[in-house]
């Protein structure tokens, strides 16, 4: 058996890596000339690295991540609002990562050609398939004259931007804006307690977050630390001023007006001071993609923001890629036909990725940080006083057992 895998990134790295184990070959076929280390830091949830543990990748996401400790939810003020052990800390038999998206994706590249040898071809731009009964062809703009791939199945891992979802529902039209602008960076600091914590700040339309990335620096004593602010200028359904592209340079200007009306008071963290000290910042508009009614046409099928582009919540992106190329992988391991195992890995992943994005667009787990604000614009005195630790556990452990990554999920 052999598939076809359009895109590069996390999704389809992780998909070639783990069919390859399944004994299915795969070739991947990505539009970018050369693979590059872009974007920033995300986490990983122990579910997702458990799947990357079991591919043998444990000791190189060490070597380039953050094995995250702790988790500090507060209000713009830097009151806390729920503080909570992550990972190995909190009893998980897998860690939670903090790290670069970039270095993330080379772990997964430099497995794959390990592995698999030079099965990544760069500068293919897919543009069309077609299939019959027994085996799908894709075909790619490369150099500027076309090209073609044959195999058992084809796979659109190929991000919010999916040709091939784009080519299933070719009316749908661009990532859905909620209004919200992510401005990102990291810089190098002095850890924050023990350097391997992470907080989120303020509500959904207002928030600062912060979390290391990486220890390898040239300056001893200091961390890659990530940072991240949100906030709300247009509303709901407006059009997208610039796309959803992780490499956009972002306004330095305009988040230093934002910063100055969203007023922050975090104490030792000034975002103010965190950003003039960044060298590059990008800025990115906070989309998704409204669920699908299906994802697959007989041999063809999308997996990963293809399939179900979500709000940056949660830490949900990548680690539910990594879940969905587990699952397919198993599906076509079995006895079914071609046809029947990629049904078989929708029917399994369109349910639960469909409701986080749902949930990720009431915030997923930081519905903490909104109760809160609603209730207390201007801070509080006594947490207690404005919401009860029943409501908000039931918010966090809701979402982490709706998300899969419950402990009793993960440590089964």
């Amino acid at each position: 058996m052999k598939a076809l895998i359009i895109g590069g990134g996390v999704g389809g790295l992780a998909t070639a890596l783990t069919l390859h184990v399944h004994g299915i070959d795969a070739e991947i076929f990505e539009q970018s000339p050369e693979v590059k280390e872009l974007g920033v830091g995300i986490n990983t949830l122990p579910h997702a690295i458990k799947e990357l543990a079991e591919l043998g990748l444990l000791e190189e996401l060490q070597r380039v991540g953050i094995q995250t400790s702790e988790l500090t939810y507060a209000n713009r003020f830097g009151q806390t609002i729920w503080q909570e052990p992550r990972g190995l800390a909190a009893g998980y038999d897998y860690p939670q990562f903090s790290i670069h998206r970039g270095k993330l994706q080379t772990v997964l590249h430099d497995a794959v050609v390990a592995r698999m040898g030079p099965v990544v071809r760069t500068g293919h731009r897919f543009t069309r398939f077609e299939q019959t009964p027994d085996s799908v062809t894709a075909y790619f703009d490369k150099d500027g004259g076309e090209v073609s791939a044959a195999g058992d199945l084809l796979i659109g891992a190929d991000g919010i931007n999916s040709t091939l979802r784009a080519i299933f529902f070719p009316g749908e039209g661009p990532p859905l804006w909620d209004g919200v602008v992510q401005w990102r960076g990291a810089v190098i600091k002095k850890p924050w307690k023990t350097g391997t914590e992470m907080m989120v700040a303020g509500p959904r339309n207002r928030k600062f977050i912060y979390y290391p990335i990486s220890d390898d620096v040239a300056e001893p004593g200091k961390q890659l630390v990530n940072w991240t602010v949100t906030i709300k200028l247009a509303e709901f359904g407006t059009d997208m001023q610039s796309s959803a592209d992780w490499s956009r340079i972002g306004d330095r200007e305009l988040l230093h007006k934002y910063l100055q009306e969203a007023d922050f008071q975090l104490g030792e963290f000034d975002p103010k001071s965190i950003v003039d000290a960044t060298d590059q910042i990008f800025e990115y508009p906070r989309c998704d993609r409204d669920p699908l009614p299906y994802w697959s046409q007989g041999r063809v099928t999308l997996l990963g923001d293809a399939a179900h582009a979500m709000y940056p919540v949660g830490s949900n992106g990548a680690s539910q890629a990594i879940l969905d190329a587990r699952c397919l992988a198993d599906c076509l391991s079995g006895s079914n036909p071609v046809p029947g195992a990629i049904a078989a890995y929708e029917d399994a992943r369109r349910p639960p990725t469909t409701e986080i994005v749902h949930q990720n667009r009431r915030s997923g787990p930081e519905q903490v940080i909104d109760l809160v604000e609603e209730r207390a614009p201007d801070g509080f005195e006594h947490l207690s006083d404005v919401a009860s630790d029943e409501e908000l556990r039931s918010i966090i452990k809701g979402y982490s057992t709706m998300a899969g990554f419950g402990k009793d999920q993960v440590n089964k």
